[in-house]
């Protein structure tokens, strides 16, 4: 399977059926036919077929997903897109830098597109589950694209960078559901030693999260990483230390 079959677009919450069509015509018309659909409108409403035309195979063969995390579980890199910069929004590409990343990176693996809802994006906590971030330069005086728009682009640049060759690692990144299994025994770790604040232990697990989606650690890594935070629990654990002598 080349790139463009192992690449899922994911829309968070659509909110206008008419759009979910659009992007399907979208997506066909640069090859892709994953569509992935987190919660919003109905996939089967007679507006998202008129507005998809000849692409209603891909209209009809989206999955939906309850969260953003169960959508991309199978995937190894992700990229989330933004037109908001903030705090957590810093490290953000541009749409073909971040498709020449991916296309040097994905060897074998899957990938993601993110698209968040119409009116208001992706939140902060779906940007942290997805490993790049990337927005499309627009005029400032009006910057707001329709989400069919923006998933054209992307996918036009995705497979204009397949036709330019794919320099393929070749190393197997971890894929996002281990990731997640990491960080979440990360944060539990954490609360155990009282490194994190219990009042807002997302700030600096977000910063982690950016670390560790820099260092794009393989399975073996990954493991490594958890039988630490593992030994870290096990001396943490208050029965041990009253068994100290």
């Amino acid at each position: 399977m080349n790139l463009l079959d192992r690449t899922a677009v994911i829309l968070v919450e659509p909110q206008t059926p008419g759009n979910l069509g659009m992007v399907s015509r979208a997506m066909k018309n640069m090859g892709l036919r994953e569509l992935r659909v987190v919660k919003g409108c109905r996939i089967d409403h007679p507006d998202a077929f008129k507005f998809a035309v000849s692409a209603r195979d891909v209209l009809l063969g989206a999955a939906r997903f309850e969260s953003l995390a169960e959508a991309l579980a199978d995937t190894t890199f992700s990229i989330a897109t933004t037109r908001r910069l903030g705090k957590y929004r810093q490290e953000t590409m541009e749409p073909a830098e971040a498709v020449a990343r991916l296309c040097s990176r994905i060897g074998a693996g899957r990938a993601a597109l993110v698209f968040g809802r119409e009116d208001n994006g992706l939140t902060t906590d779906e940007l942290a589950l997805c490993r790049w971030q990337a927005t499309i330069p627009t005029s400032d005086e009006y910057g707001s694209l329709n989400v069919a728009q923006a998933v054209l682009i992307f996918c036009y640049e995705l497979s204009r960078g397949i036709v330019g060759g794919i320099e393929s690692t070749t190393r197997e990144i971890a894929a996002t559901d281990d990731m997640e299994a990491l960080y979440g025994q990360m944060e539990k770790t954490l609360f155990m030693i009282g490194f994190l604040d219990e009042n807002n232990p997302a700030h600096l697990m977000r910063t982690l999260r950016r670390v560790f989606s820099r260092a794009e650690l393989d399975g073996r890594e990954v493991a490594v990483l958890r039988g630490m935070l593992s030994q870290m629990e096990w001396a943490a654990d208050p029965a041990k230390l009253r068994e100290a002598p």
